[in-house]
């Protein structure tokens, strides 16, 4: 007893203990450590695993990489940018990324090479423990996962996947010190980062073979470069959000095609996309390889001006399920039909584990509960973010927060309304605990999968990663943007307890 009294002391002293822990520093970390800053709160600590701050559009450096929302609305709604072009590049998101965390001196609140192992709640104590790989513990009151859904890759288990002998990397992890210049070049996936890779190296390598595990539909992307009388307006304040308010407005309705109307999302988007394949490509038998065998909408639409060029160029071969992959070896790949690709460099463009691995370290909560084990059947959550046995944490970018329609951040601006609620009542109810209800997020969990048998990510007849392993769709909220909003500002203190 005497020890603990001292350990607690020395932690306090080496500043190991803190009011909040953020853990991950991308826009769901800053955007927490901004909003506890405008609530006063400034015992905050920000970990990240890697080792430099600012989460995806500072690790996704593959050739290519863009945004896929319009920048202005792909941004914090009260942090103007010069923007200079409608779908920004992964050099001007980083450049954004990292004026946000500069701004808002994040830096100096932030550890780095920090890669949390577990987190413990204490009954007695009434914090978390954070256990961090090889360094001392953090304990804290609040802690706030901000880890993000796109940041644990999956690489298939394919046959003789480790006797590879030239090089291979996941994109999410892209090595830009390998040259693939004039090399042989696969790329296994036909998702968004693949469909920004493949255009973005095709014309510099020998020969580039794409291996499709599934066709997407595709969109015209649309760019467009601003110029310099518009770049002034998004400089300034109202402009901005005059802007974003229309970007918002042109982006919502489309919710109205993915959930209540299939056929309004055919006007709005597959006539425009069965029209960009006939543009782009006159081979019937590669029409038919890049067509989708489910509704529009059911997977993540791609916007793409170049993809179906590249795959017309002539060192391009693209191979569906029907050659899919049989195998690997040293020397590369074997299809279906016995044929060996030989390769010296080998993508994974596929994907991560945005459902079941949304925090990928263990979480141990109130009276031993762990959240694998309470996520064992599908990951869920109150508002996508608390979860019953586990007080005080907070979870951005949680079960069924994700938008197939708008930017994310406007989703996890509306959970930071609803977390801030949660330290504003704690405060005026003079408590240092609150937890979600169970019978609470039972409702709102059962009412989420209810709405989401009317969306076309449950009827497009495609399997998605927006689906955990039990078949339910987890990525993906089920209404509109300002439902989710409207829900966190209506703050209901019935629905928690406090202690």
């Amino acid at each position: 007893m005497v020890w603990e009294a001292w350990r607690i002391v020395l932690n306090k002293k080496m500043k190991h203990q803190y009011k909040v822990i953020i853990i991950g520093s991308g826009f769901g970390g800053q955007l927490a450590a901004i909003n506890l800053v405008k609530e006063g709160i400034s015992d905050f600590f920000i970990l990240e695993r890697r080792d430099y701050m600012g989460g995806t559009w500072c690790q996704n450096v593959y050739p290519g990489a863009a945004v896929d929302v319009p920048s202005p609305l792909y941004a914090l709604s009260y942090e103007p940018f010069d923007w200079t072009q409608m779908y920004a590049e992964q050099d001007e998101l980083s450049r954004y990324t990292n004026f946000i965390i500069e701004k808002y001196k994040l830096r100096e609140k932030t550890a780095t090479s920090q890669v949390v192992t577990k987190i413990h709640w204490s009954e007695l104590d009434q914090v978390w423990t954070i256990e961090v790989a090889g360094k001392a513990a953090f304990r804290a009151q609040f802690v706030i996962n901000a880890t993000g859904p796109l940041s644990t890759p999956v690489i298939p288990s394919f046959k003789g996947r480790d006797s590879f002998k030239g090089k291979s990397f996941h994109s999410n992890n892209w090595d830009t010190s390998y040259d693939y210049k004039n090399k042989r070049v696969a790329v296994i996936g036909s998702g968004a980062s693949a469909a920004q890779i493949i255009p973005a190296i095709a014309s510099q390598v020998a020969h580039l073979s794409v291996f499709q595990r599934a066709a997407h539909w595709v969109m015209p992307r649309n760019d467009y470069v601003f110029k310099a009388w518009q770049r002034a307006i998004l400089r300034n304040k109202w402009g901005y959000k005059i802007l974003r308010v229309l970007i918002y407005c042109s982006l919502e309705y489309r919710l109205i095609g993915f959930k209540y109307s299939q056929k309004l999302l055919n006007i709005i988007g597959r006539g425009d996309a069965q029209r960009l394949i006939r543009k782009h490509i006159k081979d019937p038998e590669l029409q038919k390889k890049v067509t989708p065998d489910f509704a529009f909408g059911c997977k993540r639409v791609i916007l793409s001006d170049t993809l179906f060029k590249a795959y017309c160029r002539d060192n391009v071969s693209l191979y569906d399920k029907t050659n899919a992959i049989k195998k690997m070896t040293e020397k590369g790949i074997v299809t279906a039909d016995d044929v060996e690709h030989e390769l010296d460099l080998i993508v994974y463009s596929t994907g991560y584990d945005a459902t079941d691995g949304i925090i990928s370290y263990p979480v141990v909560g109130r009276g031993e509960a762990t959240l694998a084990k309470v996520w064992e059947d599908y990951p869920r959550g109150y508002l996508g973010t608390m979860v019953p046995s586990f007080p005080n944490l907070f979870i951005v970018t949680g079960p069924n927060t994700g938008v197939g329609h708008t930017s994310a951040l406007v989703l996890i601006e509306s959970q930071m309304i609803y977390i801030m609620k949660c330290f504003r009542n704690l405060t005026q109810f003079n408590k240092k605990v609150i937890e979600v209800k169970a019978s609470a997020e039972e409702k709102y969990t059962n009412h989420i999968h209810e709405e989401m048998k009317r969306t076309v990510w449950h009827t497009g007849g495609c399997n998605s990663w927006y689906k955990s392993k039990s078949g339910k769709i987890i990525a993906m909220f089920p209404g509109f943007s300002f439902t989710f909003r409207r829900w966190a500002k209506n703050f209901k203190a019935k629905n928690h307890n406090f202690f």
